[in-house]
């Protein structure tokens, strides 16, 4: 199966975004895809990639994001892949007000097992679909910004915009 491919230039750097019929893959703050295929689930892997110059709704989501607005990006369609409580923290994310980030342990409590810190952290670090799936909404319990793929630069630029 072909995926489409799209390169945006953003405020924290180039944004890349796989997608597969109007549903995200994947996406991340990289020039390439290269970086971004790891994360995808094997049985979701696409064969191939088509450039594109637009994805509609969820190009425009992104530009919205970075005009203010993040809601946009929190109705576009995610595929991800992985076991019943992965997916549901993932989910879980999307409901993360912006602006007011959580801690690891209130994600685990708001995902329902607040014993499965770990386990939260493990969604966060395999979630595919930043942006969309807004992981860097997730801090450590003193307040500091913890880990994100794509740099805690990006991550702290990120809470800053939603914050403002």
């Amino acid at each position: 199966m072909t995926a489409q491919l799209l390169q945006l230039s953003t405020p924290d750097g180039p944004f890349t975004i796989l997608a597969r019929d109007g549903v995200v893959l994947a996406s991340g703050w990289t020039a390439g895809p290269g970086a971004l295929t790891g994360q995808i689930h094997p049985a979701l892997l696409p064969a191939s990639f088509e450039e594109v110059t637009t994805l509609g709704g969820i190009s425009d989501a992104v530009e919205a994001f970075y005009s203010g607005d993040p809601a946009p990006a929190m109705a576009v369609p995610v595929q991800q892949q992985s076991g019943p409580f992965r997916s549901h923290a993932w989910e879980v994310l999307r409901e993360v007000k912006p602006g007011f980030p959580v801690t690891y342990s209130e994600y685990a409590a708001l995902a329902g097992n607040p014993k499965a810190v770990r386990a939260a952290a493990s969604a966060c670090a395999f979630n595919a679909a930043a942006l969309f799936v807004p992981c860097h909404r997730v801090i450590r319990t003193d307040g500091s910004l913890g880990g994100f793929r794509w740099g805690l630069q990006v991550k702290e630029s990120l809470l800053a915009r939603e914050a403002a």
